[in-house]
């Protein structure tokens, strides 16, 4: 009797456990068990449990109450259980129908091995790790929940509870719970599973508490019944996250085209509204019109253009990543709408950039043209007014008629004066010849005020011409009566005669040394500076001319001294006196120094001009063949580029001088260079980003394909060894090679059908993207149509429709709405209300039709 009880003590807390789950099975079957050891001893009992978990049918039992009856029908049940792969070590059907407690509890816990645990892994140990890793997934998110066992983890019965709560948060508020209440936890947990999850009370919370490790059997055999309840949900929960994951695969996706046909669309509408101002060629009339054009032109290429540059590039990594995500989820590749495709993005950006070069050129020529206009209508009115200064009232001296009342004296001194006055206009010529010369090229040039140069330039003509007929009218009437005077003041004539050519002279040179001058290069100033020199060379003659007009005056007092002539009035033959030659003379003394100091001031500005055309030279050089450089460097090693903001910093300094250079208006011939550089300098950005987003769609196509860093070397460093040309190919050879040297028996078979995957459209090379999705296609795992419409299925309960309310229920509010505005209506018989067809949507989405 000692010996009986220690041996239901030993086992008490287990006999218990078996004991309910037994009944939780039989009480189906409408019976139950009281004694583990007696109830099973006749095998009847046995065969129903088998018959109740299995779903099978056992050989019929024997009928008999003799030992080899009950004999016979535990063998039965053990044979069963032998053909389900389970070893029975020395468990026979003896010492069950003997009543051998140890022996029968041994195989109830090898039935509960068999069906209860086994499903969710294979063997014993694998079946209690299986079930110990499912717990802990599922309590891991529960404060004071350390599941490591299954003996003092669930002591406190915290962990009992995270699980019912887990599944069904409506039974147990977990945020009252409190771990120094273990005896009330397990109660909780006990009752809750009893009276909603249909689990009965197997264990004794007193029991488990009270003893320092709680059978370990016992509570797997527990919580295998929670598996058990739950594991409906389980698979539904799986199915519903499948689901989810593909659909928000689906949505990223149009998320990503719609972001792509919007960039692209307002990319497109800004190169069309951008390419006829550029076109536009209708020059503005006035230098700060168009020098407003010009700035407007470099605000756009500095603040406009830039961020439509970066869009640009965008547009392509956004294509491209899209491209490699629909490739990588088994989706149908991109095409946007008609007109949005990046190569119609590549020659809409094309045209822009040529119209935009022949637009900065055009403005620059206008900009020359209009400088020289100014120039020339400044020099224009300079002229006239002086033209206009000398003839004032020369008309009305040449309509007088005083040679009919005058003397001798004096009708010789106004031929004379008449003959001075001759010598001047003819000296005068030059200059009106100059006027209609400059007038002319301002039409030429399409002056915008022409029409008032014109007028005033006709109006100089006609009145040259007037004063030629007046001049000739004058001379023929003081001819006639010339031979009535005979006596001539030779030296008052010389005087006049000589004093006349020179005061023009002098005017002239007053003029040139006054003239104002625009020039370009130190050459232009160079040449204007030998001029001056050269004039500086006629002074002394000039010098000389004026000592011998000043002599004759000399000469003529010196007569009027010696033969007591008394002079009375001024000379009648020139309004020129010795005064005025003197005063003139020392005037233009006066200006030379002042045009030297002009010129030089010139040559200055020059040489500084100069100096920063050969600075910016030189840092161009610089920079345009690193540019190209930097073009053909290995793309793939783009993103260690430590030159970066060191030759950035080069270019903003190279722009910087440029700017210095632009702001001296009479340099426009950089322009072209800076284009050139900018140009340059823009591919090289775009060349950059489209090579980190190649690098970035391999890094996802890496983790995407679940593929290491390592293997993903290692086909890089394969493929680079074939890729003979260097050029991001391998042809077929090179390829079959390639494949053999990482282990591929290839015979012309199967080589023809990877050929057909790696190069579908025929090409004759194959690339390292194909050559990365064949290395990774036939082990990768990837969601596909036929299992999202098995997932479908499971939430649909087996049904070929799912319903509205089955969508709301088991999915997400965004993913649920999502799908019941894309599902189209299930045809049938004797459908529910609001059912939609799961089968054509899961096909739709990868692009495939109805299977």
């Amino acid at each position: 009797l000692d010996s009986d009880w220690s041996v239901r003590f030993k086992y008490s807390n287990i006999y218990k456990t078996f004991t309910a789950w037994c009944n939780s099975h039989l009480r189906k079957a409408g019976t139950q068990i009281e004694n583990i050891e007696e109830d099973f001893r006749n095998g009847l009992k046995l065969m129903l449990l088998l018959e109740v978990i299995s779903g099978e049918r056992l050989p019929k039992p024997d009928k008999g109450k003799m030992r080899f009856h009950k004999i016979a029908n535990v063998n039965k049940a053990l044979d069963y259980i032998s053909s389900k792969g389970v070893k029975l070590v020395s468990i026979g059907a003896e010492e069950i129908v003997d009543g051998n407690l140890k022996m029968t509890l041994g195989m109830i816990w090898t039935i509960i091995l068999r069906f209860a645990i086994q499903d969710i892994s294979v063997e014993e140990t694998s079946a209690k790790e299986g079930l110990l890793l499912w717990c802990q997934r599922k309590t891991a998110p529960y404060r004071n929940v350390n599941v490591q066992n299954f003996h003092i983890s669930w002591k406190d019965g915290l962990a009992l509870c995270a699980l019912i709560h887990r599944h069904r948060p409506d039974l147990i508020d977990y945020s009252k719970l409190r771990k120094d209440d273990p005896i009330g936890n397990l109660n909780t947990a006990f009752e809750v599973a009893e009276k909603y999850l249909d689990i009965p009370k197997m264990l004794d919370a007193e029991d488990i508490v009270n003893t320092p490790k709680p059978d370990e059997k016992a509570i797997m055999t527990y919580v295998s019944c929670f598996y058990h309840a739950f594991a409906g949900a389980e698979q539904a929960e799986t199915a519903a996250n499948r689901i989810c994951k593909v659909l928000a695969v689906n949505q990223e996706n149009e998320r990503l085209m719609e972001e792509y046909e919007k960039l692209a669309s307002e990319l497109l509408e800004w190169i069309r509204r951008t390419i006829p101002w550029l076109e536009n060629r209708v020059a503005e009339q006035t230098m700060r019109a168009m020098q407003q054009k010009l700035e407007d032109f470099r605000d756009y290429r500095r603040v406009h253009k830039p961020p439509r540059v970066q869009e640009k590039c965008q547009l392509e990594i956004n294509f491209n990543t899209l491209q490699t995500k629909l490739r990588l989820s088994n989706r149908p590749a991109f095409m946007p709408s008609e007109g949005k495709m990046v190569s119609d993005i590549a020659n809409a950006w094309k045209g822009l950039e040529q119209v935009e070069k022949g637009y900065e050129e055009w403005l620059l020529t206008e900009i020359r043209r209009l400088e020289r206009l100014d120039h020339l209508a400044e020099k224009f009115k300079q002229k006239c007014s002086l033209h206009e200064s000398w003839t004032a009232g020369k008309e009305h001296l040449l309509s007088q008629k005083d040679y009919e009342t005058a003397s001798l004296m004096e009708i010789r001194a106004l031929m004379r004066k008449h003959e001075a006055f001759e010598s001047d206009l003819a000296a005068h010529q030059d200059r009106v010849e100059q006027i209609a010369a400059i007038a002319q090229e301002l039409n030429e040039l399409d002056y915008h005020d022409a029409a008032s140069v014109n007028t005033r330039c006709q109006g100089i003509c006609d009145q040259w011409d007037n004063l030629g007929t007046l001049t000739q009218k004058r001379r023929d009437a003081l001819e006639r009566v010339e031979k009535l005077w005979e006596t001539i003041d030779q030296l008052y004539l010389e005087f006049a005669k000589r004093a006349a050519p020179f005061n023009n002279w002098m005017d002239g040179a007053m003029e040139d040394l006054q003239d104002m001058f625009i020039v370009h290069s130190i050459e232009e100033i160079q040449s204007l500076i030998t001029a001056h020199d050269q004039y500086k060379a006629t002074l002394p003659e000039a010098d000389k001319e004026r000592i011998a007009i000043m002599g004759i005056q000399n000469e003529i007092t010196k007569i009027a001294q010696t033969y007591g002539i008394k002079l009375v009035g001024v000379n009648p033959y020139t309004v020129l006196s010795p005064q005025d030659i003197t005063n003139k003379w020392e005037a233009v003394k006066q200006l030379v120094p002042l045009r030297d100091q002009m010129l030089q001031e010139e040559v200055a500005r020059q040489q500084a001009n100069e100096r920063l055309r050969r600075s910016f030279a030189a840092q161009a050089n610089i920079i345009g063949p690193w540019i190209q450089t930097k073009m053909e460097v290995n793309l793939m090693k783009l993103r260690v580029y430590q030159c970066w903001e060191v030759t950035k910093s080069t270019l903003q300094h190279l722009l910087s001088g440029m700017k210095q250079l632009k702001r001296s208006k009479t340099i426009f011939n950089i322009t072209p260079t800076e284009f050139h550089v900018r140009v340059g300098w823009e591919q090289l950005l775009t060349t950059i980003a489209r090579t980190i987003n190649e690098v970035e769609n391999q890094i996802l196509t890496r983790d995407a394909k679940g593929i290491s860093q390592e293997q993903l070397n290692e086909f890089r460093a394969s493929f680079n060894h074939f890729d003979r040309k260097r050029n991001g190919m391998m042809d077929p050879d090179d390829f079959r090679a390639c494949l053999i040297s990482m282990g591929y028996d290839l015979g012309e078979v199967e080589f023809a059908r990877i050929m057909t995957l790696v190069d579908p459209n025929n090409t004759g090379v194959v690339t390292f993207q194909a050559f990365i999705d064949f290395m990774t296609r036939e082990t990768a795992e990837t969601d596909t149509a036929e299992q999202v419409m098995a997932s479908f299925k499971i939430l649909a309960s087996d049904k070929p429709y799912i319903t509205v309310e089955e969508l709301r229920r088991e999915l997400p509010p965004e993913q649920a709405e999502y799908c019941i505005s894309r599902m189209t209506k299930y045809i049938g018989p004797e459908v529910a209300l609001g059912a939609l067809d799961y089968i054509s949507f899961s096909s739709a989405l990868y692009g495939e039709s109805d299977l």
